[in-house]
């Protein structure tokens, strides 16, 4: 069954057949059988069931590929790379019907056709057969393609199957296939298709299983979905099918869903899968799982004879990656305890994943000798709490301190903690915590960069205490102190050039270790301060006012420097509107067309100047600035110019930002003297002790943006650094490009300076990268066996339609909600409902302009939260699924003080 043509495609060995029987299929590449037809193979290698056939490969499509289909492929990628407007979809619709009308039109080669013809002969003639498509770009660890390209069932006569096989190619140019590759990156020029055909399985009941949960994630579980007749009908979700839950390892039952049937017939009834089949369905679907090395989609169907078959195998794409086990727990297997982790990534605002250097510089920034583990599945930071959740001290901590950091964890918190597996353990808090520390720490020498040791974080921060005193009596000259540290920091990060590439990789990897202690110490005592006031007046107002009373406090709070950014843009694009030519530029010109304007130094003067002057000092700034790897502003200013073109169409004196902040610092001012009278009938010195300590509240409070300000400074000199030593690479030839050193690490980099090649390790984590990149959920909290917590208690009790979250900024607002995923390039007109993941100071600027404020993520002391709250827009975070429940132009009215979003007609 191994025919060959007599003038194969130029790039393709002379021994590559047309048709290969499906269990040589297995062993051969990728590019030659498709995705499918590859891993049906290995099930028959290994003696599964697998219903028998043969495998048509992609040169017989290349073969088959008409002139022409290459050019309308390109054409295809470059429309895919376009923004994704509707004009796009449309012109990748037209371009791909076209591509399949060559496919329709084009004859089939005789010598494929010979060769299908024979293979079908063998399988016994006129045979129902299923003749399925197998695509190279499919069955993929990121990417399954699931029902991209066409499958045909049933099919009989050797006339059909090859009609059958020409449709298979033609689907491969289908518009959702199209639409499926560009949104995962992959190039329409480098797919091929292969076809499987099969004998039908004459199916009495058929199914999907899945080797993971895959809604909450739990790679423990087993999920079985099943219906009468073929299972063409569950896949495609035509029927209601029942649905089982198993765990996999001891077979137990523990879910039974009934599906589209009669009230009261128990699931599996009539179907034949009484608990015996259930188990030797998942003991099956755990064979395959562990042969194919991931968790599993796998396509099932039991005969009128009873037999059980396999059709059809590919990964479940859509889990979120496992965490690294900790130590001794990936020795002791199954028996190791289940650990919970908590998205410390998430609390900073970022949904998107972080660079690899990014991770290893906050590897570096965190105390590595200290109680915590941390881990990055997903190329997130995830923090242990499997310690303080066993603990009667620590559950405390975290119920009383995560709902305000954020909601929806707090929420989900309590359920957790009643899961026998995080049962208490009889110890102190800080024991667990010293105990977690010694079993992570092993025989090494201390961390040092040249003659720098890392400075333990801990110690920095007992050092804060006595630091305080300082705020509490000198408040002003406190800022002072902060401000003149921030003047020495900048002027002592310059490198004395000329520099080699390796005198620059010393200088960066030190920076950190060299700053952080001092940085700590001079910027953290007055904002500390001035929550602990905070907390101080709230204790005062207790029997005298609500504590959300003191939201009002912490409105256009002075000193914060991102709150001084924000307006120093606003004044910036003031004056752009000034100047006419100016003002042309911002509002008919797209960010980025301005943005490569003012790096060619052609914005109009007036403009081009303001823009200079405004990055001499936020320049290093950045969205998701934590992460080193984002582009600074100085290099990619299309946000901010994007944000002076939304401030240009405020016309409204009234909603000017400037305007704004001045009316919540009065509206402050205003509730101090009201809460400080209202506590004066009591007594006045509690009144005296309330207005002191709401007057170091202002004076401090705002400070506490100072802090990671200078870390981003610090950032942003080390990014720049690693720009340089990667054009130095790139130049070399080790790297492809500069910013390819954001995916490679500190030593990495190293051995790159001394020749090695780079380009595979920085492509496969770009690949990874990028699928992390299209992720839209992230579990807040992630369980060792893959559970994300959240999903799996919502699972059990569905949440109700009203859209709600946490009360984060008092005040209602209405308007029209503008959902946006990521700030650079937004447009928010004034008035509009910001819908968001969730923000970090680069999200800020918008904020200027927003009516309201409505978050997926956060809790009342998250960045977004805070930042609201200060600018007087009410908000309310913590809100599942607001990015999908909530659309572009809908007309809402935010409640921040109830937490409620109410749609208007």
């Amino acid at each position: 069954m191994n025919s060959l043509p007599d003038t194969p495609p130029a790039h393709r060995s002379a021994v590559e057949p047309l048709v290969l029987d499906l269990g040589g299929a297995g062993a051969a590449p990728l590019r030659l059988v498709g995705g499918k037809a590859l891993n049906l193979g290995r099930l028959v290698a290994a003696g599964l069931p697998v219903p028998s056939g043969f495998c048509l490969t992609t040169l017989a499509y290349e073969l088959a590929a008409p002139p022409g289909l290459d050019a309308l492929a390109a054409e295809l990628d470059a429309i895919g790379s376009g923004t994704g407007t509707v004009t796009d979809r449309a012109a990748l619709g037209i371009a791909a019907g076209r591509a399949r009308a060559l496919i329709g039109e084009s004859p089939i080669p005789p010598a494929v056709d010979a060769d299908v013809r024979t293979a079908y002969q063998a399988m016994g003639g006129a045979l129902p057969v299923a003749v399925r498509s197998s695509a190279t770009a499919e069955d993929l660890p990121f990417a399954s393609f699931a029902g991209q390209q066409d499958s045909y069932l049933d099919v009989v006569g050797a006339d059909a199957v090859v009609e059958a096989v020409r449709r298979c190619w033609a689907s491969l140019w289908s518009d959702r296939a199209v639409a499926y590759r560009s949104a995962n990156g992959i190039s329409n020029r480098d797919v091929g298709l292969a076809v499987v055909v099969q004998t039908m399985a004459d199916a009495a009941t058929a199914g999907v299983l899945f080797t993971a949960n895959p809604v909450t994630g739990t790679r423990t579980e087993t999920v079985i979905n099943a219906a009468p007749g073929s299972g063409q009908a569950v896949v495609s979700g035509a029927v209601n099918p029942d649905q089982f839950v198993l765990e996999t390892a001891s077979g137990r039952v523990t879910s039974r869903t009934p599906g589209g049937k009669e009230p009261g017939l128990s699931p599996g009834l009539g179907l034949g899968l009484d608990d015996a089949r259930l188990q030797e369905l998942t003991a099956l679907g755990d064979s395959v799982q562990r042969l194919l090395g991931a968790p599993q989609d796998i396509e099932w169907a039991i005969d009128s004879g009873g037999r059980l078959w396999l059709t059809q195998s590919r990964p479940i794409t859509t889990l979120y990656p496992l965490p690294e086990p900790a130590p001794g727990d990936a020795a002791a297997g199954a028996a190791a305890p289940t650990r919970v982790y908590l998205c410390g990534t998430l609390f900073q605002g970022l949904t998107r994943p972080i660079t690899p250097m990014g991770l290893a510089v906050l590897e570096v920034m965190r105390n590595s000798k200290g109680p915590w583990r941390y881990v990055n599945p997903g190329l997130r930071m995830y923090v242990d709490l499997t310690a303080v959740a066993r603990n009667k001290s620590g559950r405390a901590y975290l119920l009383r301190v995560l709902p305000l950091a954020d909601g929806r964890s707090g929420a989900v918190m309590p359920a957790l903690l009643e899961d026998p597996r995080f049962s208490l353990i009889k110890h102190s808090f800080w024991e667990s915590l010293r105990k977690a520390a010694a079993r992570r720490r092993l025989p090494q020498p201390p961390r040092r960069t040249g003659d720098t040791e890392q400075t333990d974080i801990f110690v920095l921060l007992l050092r804060l205490i006595p630091a305080m005193l300082r705020p509490a009596f000198r408040p002003n000259a406190e800022l002072r102190r902060a401000k003149k540290y921030g003047k020495q920091l900048e002027s002592g990060l310059s490198l004395a050039e000329p520099a080699s590439a390796v005198q620059r990789l010393d200088y960066t990897r030190a920076i950190l270790d060299r700053t952080i202690g001092g940085l700590i110490q001079a910027t953290l005592p007055g904002p500390s301060l001035g929550y602990v006031m905070l907390a101080v007046a709230r204790r005062l107002l207790r029997g005298i006012a609500a504590p959300r009373e003191l939201e009002a406090v912490l409105r256009g709070l002075p000193h914060n420097i991102t709150t001084e950014m924000d307006l120093e843009l606003w004044r910036l694009a003031v004056s752009i509107g000034d100047d006419p030519v100016s003002r042309g530029e911002f509002l008919t010109k797209p960010p980025e067309e301005l943005s490569a304007a003012y790096l060619d130094g052609k914005l109009p003067p007036q403009a081009q100047s303001g823009v200079r002057g405004f990055l001499a000092r936020y320049g290093h700034r950045a969205v998701a600035e934590i992460d080193l790897g984002m582009p600074r502003w100085s290099e990619e200013p299309d946000h901010i110019l994007g944000m002076i073109s939304n401030y240009l169409r405020v016309e409204d004196p009234e909603q000017a930002p400037d305007r704004q902040f001045a009316r919540a610092a009065e509206h402050a001012e205003d509730r101090i003297r009201s809460l400080v009278e209202r506590t004066r009938t009591r007594s006045p010195w509690r009144a005296r002790a309330l207005e002191l300590s709401l007057r170091r509240v202002r004076q401090l409070a705002g400070m506490r943006e100072l802090p990671k300000f200078y870390i981003v400074l610090v950032l942003g000199e080390m990014h720049r650094q690693l720009l340089r030593i990667g054009a130095d690479m790139a130049s070399a030839g080790t790297i492809a490009a500069a910013d390819d050193v954001f995916f490679l690490d500190f030593d990495e980099l190293r051995v790159g300076l001394r020749g090695a090649d780079l380009h595979g390790i920085v492509a496969d984590r770009r690949r990874l990268y990028d699928v992390e990149l299209r992720r839209r959920r992230i579990p807040r909290l992630l369980l060792s066996d893959g559970t994300d917590v959240e999903a799996a208690m919502v699972a059990k009790e569905p949440v109700s339609g009203a859209l709600a979250g946490t009360p984060a900024s008092a005040g209602t607002a209405t308007g029209r909600v503008r959902v946006i995923m990521d700030p650079v390039g937004a447009h928010l007109e004034p008035g509009d409902i910001l819908v968001a993941p969730s923000t970090d100071p680069g999200w800020t600027p918008l904020f200027l302009t927003a009516g309201a404020l409505v978050m997926e993520m956060g809790g009342v002391i998250s960045h977004g939260a805070v930042v609201a709250r200060e600018y007087g827009i009410p908000a309310v975070v913590g809100v599942p699924d607001a990015t999908t429940r909530l659309r572009t132009g809908q007309t809402v009215t935010v409640d921040g003080a109830a937490g409620t979003i109410r749609e208007e007609p």
